[in-house]
């Protein structure tokens, strides 16, 4: 039971994702009331969980602005994590929920009266696709509201990016690698994009700024792969895309999510390496390496 200020809610915007649901797990440690926002289609299962660990559920959904005005009684601070690009339902776009439906959660924050807005971005992406531009246009719109805000901007979540479902299949031994594996990225894991966003709470540094997040270290895809092999002692085989394969695929996709996607694979190719010395002098945390996250998922 948490002996929060009943007044100075925690609004997490994406509760029953990846990032969202881990969000709430680290402000209900810290003894913060925290509220989630679901949907009425979103997952029972992931509800529940959220209820059983002690954040109030309530049903809204960032495409209907008048669902999200009654929602934010007693809230101090939102946390949004909102993308259509992972756990996409009906009426789920790119404009409809990563643009417009944003900025209707920021009006209605400015409308409810509350005093910091965090919003999880992502970091520059070589060229221009739908999703990026939608972020971008939200955090203008976010920066010109006059709420305090914080946008952090990280880089490739490794849970993501090095799992089977975008080709890593380390069970299997097997890694699809994208242009010629090596340029480096700093792999950020999503509980350190969530202890970001919590310690962005109390920080007065958070105060209007942007923050660009990465992990303790750059690896080329092709360096992760030695990581995974040495671990497993087993020799990975390698399927290479080339660039110009994926960039084909940008320029012929015929939906703005296809077009996004292939954009941000080439943001693999090209690299994506982050300074995080100066953001780790404000916001001291240990980051989780590839190199745990590999022990953690390889049993030898």
């Amino acid at each position: 039971m948490n002996n929060s200020n009943n007044s100075s809610k925690v609004f997490v915007a994406g509760a029953t994702g990846f990032l969202g649901s881990e969000i709430c797990r680290q402000l209900i440690a810290k003894n913060k009331a925290v509220k989630g926002l679901v949907r009425i289609t979103s997952d029972s299962n992931k509800v529940a969980q959220l209820k059983e660990s002690g954040v109030e559920t309530i049903e809204g959904d960032l495409k209907n602005a008048d669902s999200l005005k009654n929602s934010l009684h007693g809230v101090s601070v939102i946390i949004s994590t909102v993308s259509s690009i992972l756990s996409r339902q009906e009426g789920d776009t790119i404009q409809t929920v990563d643009d417009e439906g944003q900025k209707n959660l920021i009006d209605a924050a400015v409308g409810a009266g509350v005093k910091q807005f965090i919003y999880i971005s992502f970091c520059e992406m070589p060229g221009q696709s739908p999703l990026q531009t939608a972020k971008r246009k939200v955090e203008k719109h976010l920066t010109e509201s006059g709420l305090n805000y914080t946008i952090l901007q990280p880089t490739y979540f490794m849970e993501v990016w090095l799992s089977p479902a975008m080709g890593f299949d380390y069970l299997n031994a097997k890694a699809t690698i994208y242009g010629q594996g090596k340029n480096k990225i700093s792999w950020i894991a999503i509980k350190d994009v969530a202890s970001f966003a919590v310690a962005a709470l109390d920080n007065p540094a958070a105060k209007n700024t942007v923050i660009e997040l990465g992990g303790p270290e750059a690896l080329s895809p092709l360096e992760v792969v030695n990581i995974f092999e040495t671990t497993k002692e087993k020799k990975f085989e390698l399927q290479f895309v080339p660039e110009e394969a994926i960039t084909a695929q940008r320029d012929g996709a015929q939906d703005p999510l296809s077009e996004s996607f292939a954009a941000l694979t080439l943001g693999v190719v090209k690299g994506s390496e982050i300074d995080m010395k100066n953001t780790l002098d404000i916001f001291p945390m240990d980051l989780t390496s590839v190199n745990d996250y590999v022990t953690r998922l390889v049993v030898i």
